[in-house]
């Protein structure tokens, strides 16, 4: 099926059209088409009576055929109008249009009827069949069986049908709004990360420079810059989280696959918070000692980094000074379950349920962040087909964070 453009650039599916209206022409007896505005017929004609059947074996519908170029004619004047238009096709067969609106603009035409209004005569049958190609006494034998359609039946049929079009129509012009959304997102989200990324990296690197780079900095300097490089990779975190958490809500973020040794992924992880744990005296404990190197699994091994790094992080920051992080891992079966248990301040049994949600805070202790970290890497380990989980006897009694990821 080939699809045309609307005025606001979303693309029709005919095929949506094709099975509403062979049901309405089943119910009605009517013989129905679907035309675009350019004037090419794109679904039928679909006939649902043995005199719709009848006609469509005949040169009506035919490329240049009578009817064909009548229902062109229709099309056309329904465009200009936009509105529906109603006719006889040689005198005797009634045929009425439905415009097809986008927001005040018609993008499409349903054509339906090519039904008597009332009984037919031997000769204006004959004549009829002369025009479209069939014996007249076969075209009589179907006609005079065929109840007519009353103008106000026809008119029941174009308001049951114009309740149809609307329906739909409203689902595309909410399917072209998802769309220009979504396309004002991908917008933003390149804005971000290329005007907030790229003075942030500028700036991070001019702080390293000094670090380095000046001799003889008064300490308070030198703790100024200190403080300004924590900060700035703080925000350069919530930026990323930013755009994480946004391509997931879009469906746009994805893992790459390859083969892992789970030790390495735990090592680097564990390497990045150890110096924040070291200043509170955390004590991390990791069973087993080889931190699993004896695991392998296929994974995205940046992105599993970055969800054991998120709740090590967590962990630490919600730890008191002096506390202790247990990490567990092992293979069970088809399946590598990783704990990560803290001694911190736990979480209440009302607010168990909200902990993965975007944007969510603890109130304590948390001072910087947005608050995605857990919601995006809940979804990273989904993508892995695992499940990411937590538990806590509640407050001050510290949690425990469950992943569970397939071999």
């Amino acid at each position: 099926m080939i699809n045309v453009t609307l005025p606001d650039h979303a693309p029709v599916d005919w095929d949506d059209w094709r099975i509403p209206l062979q049901q309405f022409s089943d119910a009605t007896g009517l013989v129905a088409s679907a035309w675009d505005a350019a004037g090419v017929r794109r679904i039928g004609p679909l006939v649902g009576s043995r005199l719709g059947t009848l006609l469509a074996g005949s040169s009506l519908w035919a490329d240049e055929g009578p009817g064909t170029q009548f229902e062109r004619g229709l099309v056309q004047a329904t465009c200009v109008a936009g509105a529906s238009t109603a006719s006889q096709f040689e005198d005797g067969l009634r045929v009425q249009t439905q415009p097809l609106l986008l927001r005040g603009a018609v993008y499409g035409v349903l054509v339906f009827g090519w039904r008597f209004a009332d009984f037919s005569s031997p000769l204006a049958s004959e004549r009829i069949a002369r025009n479209i190609g069939v014996p007249g006494h076969l075209l009589w034998n179907e006609v005079r069986l065929d109840a007519p359609v009353s103008p106000r039946r026809m008119g029941t049929y174009a308001a049951l049908l114009g309740t149809l079009s609307k329906t739909l129509d409203r689902q595309r012009e909410t399917i072209a709004d998802l769309t220009r959304v979504n396309r004002t997102r991908e917008l933003f989200l390149a804005t971000v990360s290329h005007e907030m990324r790229t003075p942030l990296s500028a700036l991070s690197m001019r702080i390293e420079l000094l670090l380095r780079t000046v001799p003889d900095l008064a300490p308070q300097a030198v703790a100024g810059l200190e403080a300004m490089r924590v900060h700035v990779r703080q925000e350069a975190g919530m930026v990323d989280d930013l755009i994480d958490a946004a391509r997931t809500l879009t469906g746009q973020m994805s893992i790459a696959r390859a083969p892992i040794a789970l030790g390495q992924v735990m090592r680097d992880a564990i390497s990045t918070v150890e110096i924040h744990a070291h200043a509170k005296q955390i004590l991390m404990q990791v069973t087993p000692v080889d931190y699993g190197d004896h695991i392998e699994l296929e994974a995205d091994g940046r992105r599993l980094q970055q969800v054991v790094w998120n709740l090590l992080y967590n962990a630490v920051k919600f730890t008191p000074e002096g506390g202790v992080i247990r990490i567990a891992i092992r293979r069970n079966g088809e399946l590598v379950e990783i704990d990560i248990a803290d001694s911190g301040q736990g979480i209440a049994p009302e607010d168990l349920a909200h902990v993965f949600g975007a944007f969510n805070l603890q109130q304590q202790n948390n001072g910087t962040g947005l608050g995605l970290g857990l919601y995006i890497a809940r979804r990273i380990v989904e993508l892995h087909g695992g499940t990411l989980s937590v538990s806590s006897a509640g407050r001050g009694m510290g949690a425990t964070f469950a992943i569970r990821l397939p071999v």
